[in-house]
């Protein structure tokens, strides 16, 4: 067993190895912004000096006989994990990082457990918190007790004081010019974002639910016009530059190039994780202007087309859930292999959720109908396991979630093979709602919830945060599909292609699906409608 006089020893020490241990990432940006020679291999050194004495003077404040162990072990523990994907993957743990984590399922999880996490786990996590726990304090009277507490806080600020003071230059720039960095310092920021997260999350007030579009009316002639039917698929972190549609070198769509397919290439996403960008997205509200509580406490678009009475709405997920928005409309599991009948030894297979539609719309005769099909997609890291072998048409292959492992190559062609079978998938909707053009008004329309880093700039996944993130991980993929009788009626595609390349983002689709549908309310809004240039009858 290990003794040691005083609590705040423990802590200075663990401060140390907090510095030294978990910081890669931070002290590998930092010099990638400033380079390692002259006067910065001092600035830099002074930076591992001032986060020893904010660790000790963080975890000094809340100190204690009764709980600086256990706050020791917990952070070490946690750190371990964020540790591992900020240096594996380069990622930022931030409030919706946490969000979309703590929402994330047991298949996606297990994607992401891999040799090099154990080893993170075991060696930052386990080992110290094990020493921690055998460590014997010794503990002085409360007075003393809260003298050695002053004199760490007093010792740990003058130390920040000089350090910030002699380089004031140095840190002017780095806290206002490259404010990014502090992202990734483990664990303060993670820390932060926990604290953040749950004031986002938590309200004291039970919220109420905002009804909306409560004057909803669908204004079609019912005696001329035939009911719409709507298959809305969701994707999941495709970008539109991986579509062969938009110009990409390799062939990933050599399905959906035979049809008269309309391919978005400038569509920014609301968020850059599903946790936000699903709910922001069926949201009134726009990018600006969301946030969690917002989202949760007001009415969103399948709650308007439910308000009008008159549409039918069937939400089937094959990814993690609806992130809230199918809360009051019908809902399928197809991650369940008992509903899903496409599910093979990898997984269960997102054309699975197109069998057993006929049904639903038989069961609704004369009603528009929206379904929502939730794809598992291009879900990384393990793109490798989102497509059947038959699909692996690019090689060589990345065949682990350690990505950094992988040469870019490998990981792209993983994940374009991945691409390869979305584009097989929407071509099977579109082969669905063909027979469905001579009694509806039929439509696909695709639009992914986020792209995906693949190892440019080092970065990989997604989930930066919006203002820093690059274009890999919010310039998402979107594709539009009408059948003959829709483009007779109502949409004229030529128009619409005209306008494919011009930029719009998640906020139109609200008024896009209520447009479709030709709903007359309040919330509409036809200026923000995708279609609504391309529209016949305006």
């Amino acid at each position: 067993m290990i003794k040691i006089s005083s609590q705040y020893k423990l802590i200075f020490f663990t401060s140390i190895f907090f510095t030294l241990f978990y910081n890669f990432s931070f002290f590998k940006n930092i010099i990638n912004v400033y380079g390692f020679e002259g006067f910065n291999k001092i600035y830099i050194i002074s930076t591992i000096i001032l986060l020893i004495s904010v660790f000790t003077l963080f975890f000094t404040l809340f100190a204690s006989k009764y709980t600086t162990k256990t706050i020791l072990i917990l952070t070490l523990f946690i750190s371990s994990f964020t540790a591992y994907f900020m240096d594996s993957y380069n990622v930022v743990i931030d409030s919706e990082m946490i969000r979309n984590s703590l929402q994330t399922n047991l298949d996606e999880s297990l994607d992401l457990f891999n040799l090099k996490l154990i080893v993170y786990v075991f060696f930052l996590g386990i080992i110290p918190s094990f020493i921690i726990l055998k460590t014997k304090i010794t503990y002085n009277s409360t007075k003393i007790e809260i003298y050695k507490k002053f004199q760490t806080i007093f010792f740990s600020l003058t130390i920040i004081g000089l350090i910030l003071f002699s380089f004031t230059k140095f840190y002017t720039s780095f806290f206002r010019e490259h404010k990014p960095l502090r992202y990734s310092v483990n664990p303060i920021y993670w820390i932060y974002s926990v604290g953040n997260y749950i004031n986002k999350t938590i309200d004291s007030k039970p919220l109420e639910l905002k009804q909306i579009g409560i004057d909803a009316k669908i204004v079609e002639n019912e005696e001329i016009e035939k009911p719409e039917l709507i298959i809305m698929v969701l994707g999941e972190a495709s970008r539109a530059d991986r579509f062969s549609l938009n110009g990409y070198e390799k062939e990933t769509n050599p399905l959906l190039k035979n049809e008269e397919v309309v391919s978005f290439s400038n569509i920014s996403s609301c968020g850059t994780s599903t946790a936000y960008s699903v709910p922001c997205m069926f949201s009134i509200f726009d990018r600006t202007q969301y946030d969690y509580k917002k989202g949760i406490s007001t009415q969103n678009v399948l709650d308007v087309l439910k308000n009008t009475k008159d549409v039918e709405i069937l939400w089937r997920d094959n990814n993690s859930d609806s992130k809230g928005v199918a809360l009051r409309v019908d809902y399928e599991d197809f991650k369940n292999p008992e509903i899903n009948t496409k599910c093979d030894e990898t997984e269960c297979r997102d054309e699975g959720m197109i069998i057993g539609l006929d049904k639903y719309i038989k069961n609704h005769p004369n009603k528009d109908i929206l379904i929502v099909l939730h794809q598992m997609g291009n879900h990384g890291p393990a793109y490798y396991k989102r497509y059947p072998k038959e699909f692996e048409k690019f090689t060589p292959v990345c065949k682990t979630n350690q990505l950094e492992n992988c040469t870019q190559e490998e990981v792209s062609n993983a994940y374009d093979n991945a691409i390869l079978h979305t584009d097989y998938f929407l071509s099977e909707v579109i082969k669905f709602l063909k027979p469905y053009s001579k009694d509806y008004e039929a439509a696909m329309f695709y639009m992914s919830d986020h792209g995906e880093s693949l190892g440019e700039n080092g970065l990989y996944l997604h989930g930066m945060p919006y203002f820093i993130a690059p274009k890999e991980q919010t310039n998402v993929a979107s594709i539009f599909w009408a059948s003959q009788s829709l483009k007779e009626e109502d949409i004229d595609i030529e128009k619409l292609k005209t306008y494919k390349d011009k930029e719009f983002s998640q906020d139109n689709l609200f008024h896009s699906l209520l447009g479709l549908f030709e709903v007359q309310s309040e919330v509409y809004n036809k200026k923000m409608d995708i279609f609504n240039d391309a529209r016949k009858n305006k």
